[in-house]
């Protein structure tokens, strides 16, 4: 008794901390808070009477103790006290100052706290998580799988079982999806807070790569998909530890509830799709979160609306739009090759690093965090279109090309003149793909910069006549200047040299009246 003794007057007088006394005096500190703790129920103060002895003192403080821990007094209500404990700020301290304010003669702060241990063990509830109300979902995969049947090979695929629980209430959510990707992930998570209507604080997975690309005891990082997720609803992700089931036993609890209760009557069902597989199995979910619990009242959905709902947040006005990423590096053509099809990216860009990100219905494109393209998501499939290209991405000399057509080309002709309007006008009358002609048209122009448009006019006239109206023959005429030389077929006037023996016209004009010969009229044949 005299460390008893020694320990309240340090305390009660000195006012030192339990640690300090603890040392002064050689004992724990649990020790030293205990008959601290045991002095303040008997109410004693220091300095003690004179005239208390060892044997009286001891009485004090062990015997009430004993007495009161073990009376039923104004016992509190433990189920309503353990549902009030979930509530978002409700503590045990302020449970024990709401009950001495109703109770004042009822129990002192530690047997308060250790007849509610008792109560929890004897209730069969864990104790090592205090899962607050509206804080935490509980994420994770079935062991066991669900069997969908293909209708046209009968092949069966495994079907995924992915299980959501809220830590207060029990509240559960199960559904199937056909892989363990991001999208079904994502996906089974946005339809999950639908389910729950609202959005918890924290959601606590396992560590699988389709949420976590690293994982780590103490800063995994998430999958981007998985991170979009997290801010588009306000919600944290804190992966459970790895080999650390514990960190998420009450999810480990409702796996095994769901294999039972859910998946093994399901075993001999055939389903031919998710959906025919989701509504059986959500018909017995709807029982299984209306059935009551077996050591406390209620149910989990009973639950889940007095604790849980009112403590979850409300959901964003738009559901998050499931969202994959990938990184690749941009080709030569500006283009980037997503499941068969390619999508442009503006040239100067080729062969950078960018991050693609994927939903239904668009792909966004980024580089270096910025978003240098976005094109709607094309329809793969045989007769489809294999590329997508914004004129804008083009390089100027590639839009040009592009730009081109029949009638822009044949446009241009004219202005150029005649003949080469009808060297372009029959290139496009040729049986030929109608690339290829404007190929072979947009040559023929283009020789009009190597030479000039009146040259390019002449040349056209001669490959009209000669018929040969390919881009080589037209360019030989111009190398070596057969447009300056006459047409085949054409009569040319050229001067008569000056010379001795040549008559020259005027001669011939001094001769149109003929000479006078003898008269054969009467001239007979003999």
């Amino acid at each position: 008794m005299r460390k008893i003794r020694e320990v309240l007057r340090l305390k009660l007088e000195l006012g030192l901390t339990d640690q300090q006394v603890a040392h002064s005096v050689t004992l724990a500190r649990s020790t030293v808070q205990n008959y601290v703790s045991r002095a303040q129920q008997a109410q004693l103060s220091w300095p003690l009477p004179p005239d208390l002895n060892d044997e009286q003192l001891n009485a004090l403080l062990f015997r009430t103790h004993e007495q009161a821990a073990t009376s039923p007094a104004h016992a509190p209500d433990w189920v309503a006290l353990d549902r009030e404990l979930r509530r978002k700020g409700v503590t045990r301290q302020l449970l024990w100052e709401e009950y001495r304010r109703a109770h004042p003669e009822g129990w002192q702060y530690a047997t308060f706290n250790e007849r509610y241990r008792k109560w929890k063990a004897v209730s069969g509830l864990s104790l090592r998580q205090l899962h607050r109300a509206g804080e935490k979902l509980f994420v994770d995969y079935a062991g066991v799988t669900l069997g969908i049947t293909d209708p046209a090979t009968g092949v069966v695929h495994p079907g995924q079982v992915f299980v959501a629980t809220l830590g207060a209430s029990d509240y559960t959510y199960v559904e199937v999806t056909r892989t363990q990707t991001s999208e079904d992930w994502l996906g089974s998570h946005v339809r999950a807070l639908a389910f729950f209507g609202g959005v918890p604080e924290i959601i606590v997975p396992d560590n699988l790569k389709a949420g976590v690309t690293h994982a780590s005891r103490y800063e995994p990082e998430l999958n981007r998909a998985y991170a979009e997720f997290a801010q588009h609803y306000g919600v944290a992700i804190i992966p459970a530890r790895v080999r650390k089931p514990k960190d998420k036993a009450l999810v480990e609890v409702h796996v095994q509830i769901t294999e039972r209760r859910l998946l093994a009557p399901l075993r001999d069902r055939v389903f031919f799709g998710l959906s025919d597989a989701n509504e059986a199995l959500w018909a017995l979910l709807n029982d299984l979160n209306e059935q009551p619990f077996q050591k406390r009242s209620g149910t989990r959905r009973s639950e889940f609306e007095a604790v849980d709902q009112p403590a979850l947040r409300s959901l964003p006005g738009m559901p998050f739009e499931v969202a994959t990423w990938q990184r690749t590096t941009i080709g030569l053509d500006y283009h980037v090759t997503v499941q068969g099809h390619a999508y442009s990216v503006p040239h100067q860009y080729a062969k950078t690093v960018v991050d693609i990100r994927l939903t239904a219905h668009l792909v966004d494109i980024f580089r270096s965090g910025q978003r240098i393209a976005v094109h709607q998501r094309a329809v793969v499939g045989t007769g489809a279109p294999r590329q997508t290209t914004l004129s804008d991405h083009l390089p100027s000399h590639h839009r040009h090309y592009r730009e081109q057509t029949q009638a822009s080309l044949l446009n241009r002709a004219q202005q150029l003149g005649p003949a080469t309007l009808g060297v372009l006008q029959a290139v496009f009358s040729m049986k030929r793909h109608l690339e290829q002609n404007l190929r072979i048209a947009s040559g023929i122009l283009h020789l009009e910069r190597r030479f000039s448009p009146v040259r390019l006019e002449a040349a056209c006239r001669r490959a009209l006549v000669v018929q040969s109206l390919s881009v080589q023959s037209l360019e030989s005429i111009l190398k070596h200047r057969l447009d300056e030389a006459p047409l085949p077929g054409t009569l040319v006037e050229r001067p008569v040299p000056l010379h001795s023996n040549v008559r020259g016209p005027s001669y011939y004009a001094a001769r149109t009246e003929p000479e006078a010969g003898p008269d054969i009229s009467d001239l007979t044949l003999n």
